[in-house]
């Protein structure tokens, strides 16, 4: 239990560090830190499998193509506005942190938890739906984060010509 409190700091730490570092590429590695952490976290909550995805997708691959946009588009930082609005994206955390301390609660024996025999075909949809959620937010961060990278748009005194 102790371990997942120290992990969880830990995520949310380097996941503050990728927001607020000014250099892409240190971004990208935090995310990375982040990504791991997540992974080791997963492992800990019983899902080895989504743990091993988490690994080499999250730390792996999505680190090397953010590297990789970095080095062609460069590594100067930029002042640009955000895409998201802001009260949208305090929203969204809103809901991201309460639905993990929902899903938290029976683990933590505040909600009794069920004992409801699961159908072999149902283990993915009832008893798995933590990892699902996780892999989905994973999902959407990334498209975010690379549209974020790829956007068109100019930094502020710069005209297109």
């Amino acid at each position: 239990m102790y371990w997942q409190i120290l992990i969880g700091l830990g995520i949310l730490a380097s996941a503050i560090l990728a927001i607020r570092t000014k250099r892409l590429l240190i971004s990208a590695i935090w995310l990375a830190v982040a990504s791991a952490l997540t992974a080791v976290m997963i492992y800990l909550l019983g899902a080895p499998q989504i743990a091993v995805i988490e690994l080499s997708v999250g730390a792996g691959l999505v680190t090397v193509l953010f590297v990789f946009a970095i080095n062609i588009a460069g590594d100067e930082p930029v002042e640009i506005k955000s895409l998201i609005p802001a009260p949208l994206a305090w929203g969204l955390l809103l809901l991201a942190v309460g639905l993990a301390i929902f899903l938290m609660l029976p683990r933590l024996g505040i909600l009794p938890v069920s004992t409801v025999d699961v159908a072999q075909g149902a283990i993915l949809w009832d008893a798995r739906y933590l990892d699902i959620l996780l892999q989905i937010a994973i999902f959407f961060s990334g498209v975010l984060g690379v549209l974020g990278l790829l956007s068109s748009g100019k930094p502020k005194g710069e005209k297109e010509e």
